[in-house]
């Protein structure tokens, strides 16, 4: 398949790729009826067109608040739902979060969550060197009493809190997911993937399907794996193909599933000046049309980004950390340049 990647970002590619040996950097874009699917390797070279699985991290949230806005289309749920609805066993007469505040990272809930804040420095350190401890084993394993015992002892009060990334907070939308759908958040996911939006390359969990990854001295990383009693699966458990995320994107700026759309419009003020908050999305400030999200778990980053007026979308998955957010940078400069 021909791709058309113009100068600049080729330049950023072929940087990004020095010295990683074992590097498949898929790229990928949508522009209108036109798309392409590249792998390429250490040397910044296009390889033989094939399609490989990723660990795609964070840009899971963006499915678990598509599943909620389905849910919410179809009267099943309501945004302003609060969690003390759906987790049995809480505290009688406290605020608890709703739904709108976690979709939007306004609930109040720490950026450490479930980590206190000196075992959330060491993941974070050990994501940035490449992997770290964090290479060998998922660190967000948390079952429902800590869930519970987190939220406990974490209370708030009734208030749009300043924006604060959350995993927990994502988490606990996927964990009221799966009691409103009466099977778990494992199944409603899966089902909601593999057959309302038709990815069939995409599931929670990883198999040996999946590329490896490897850290910044080239050793290969066990994955990070997930199961249906994890709690923090809604957050990062997903894996997926270029492919099926430029199918997502396209439907999400499509009219099929309007629910979808409605997660790319601004819902709250986001990160400093430049970023809005859709329910999981973040939007451009000065352009609300450009959506986007990235992830990253032990040895993997992702980049999904769409233009909703343009009808254009980009795609970015690596088999490494990319520091200094290379990932993030090349979608941007794809999806500028479409």
């Amino acid at each position: 398949m021909t791709v058309v990647i113009n100068d600049k970002t080729l330049q950023m590619i072929r940087k990004a790729c020095k010295s990683k040996k074992n590097l498949k950097l898929t790229v990928g874009y949508v522009r209108g009826a036109e798309s392409g699917i590249c792998v390429i390797n250490e040397h910044g070279e296009m390889e033989a067109d094939r399609e490989y699985r990723y660990e795609i991290g964070s840009i899971t949230k963006t499915f678990t608040t598509s599943l909620l806005a389905k849910y919410v289309s179809e009267n099943r749920m309501s945004l302003t739902d609060s969690i003390h609805k759906y987790v049995e066993g809480l505290t009688e007469e406290k605020y608890y979060p709703t739904l709108f505040r976690l979709a939007t990272h306004t609930s109040g809930y720490s950026g450490s969550l479930p980590f206190n804040k000196r075992e959330n420095l060491k993941l974070l350190l050990g994501l940035i060197s490449g992997g770290g401890d964090m290479k060998k084993r998922n660190p967000f394993n948390v079952d429902i009493d800590k869930m519970k015992a987190l939220i406990e002892r974490h209370p708030l009060k009734n208030k749009d809190y300043a924006w604060e990334y959350s995993n927990f907070g994502l988490a606990l939308i996927g964990y009221a997911l799966g009691a409103a759908s009466g099977r778990g958040y494992w199944s409603a996911m899966n089902d909601f993937v593999q057959h309302e939006l038709e990815l069939t390359h995409t599931w929670l969990g990883n198999e040996k399907a999946n590329l490896h990854g490897y850290d910044s001295k080239n050793n290969v990383c066990d994955h990070w794996q997930w199961g249906p009693n994890e709690i923090i699966t809604p957050a990062g458990g997903l894996s997926s193909t270029a492919g099926d995320l430029l199918n997502y994107a396209t439907r999400v700026m499509g009219n099929d599933q309007p629910y979808l759309a409605t997660c790319t419009l601004k819902h709250a003020n986001g990160k400093g000046k430049r970023y809005d908050m859709g329910l999981g999305w973040w939007l451009l400030r000065n352009n609300n049309n450009i959506f986007w999200h990235g992830g990253g778990t032990g040895c993997f980053s992702t980049f999904l980004g769409g233009n909703r007026e343009k009808k254009t979308a980009a795609v970015v998955l690596a088999n490494y950390r990319m520091g200094f957010d290379a990932d993030q940078k090349i979608g941007f400069s794809l999806l500028e340049s479409l």
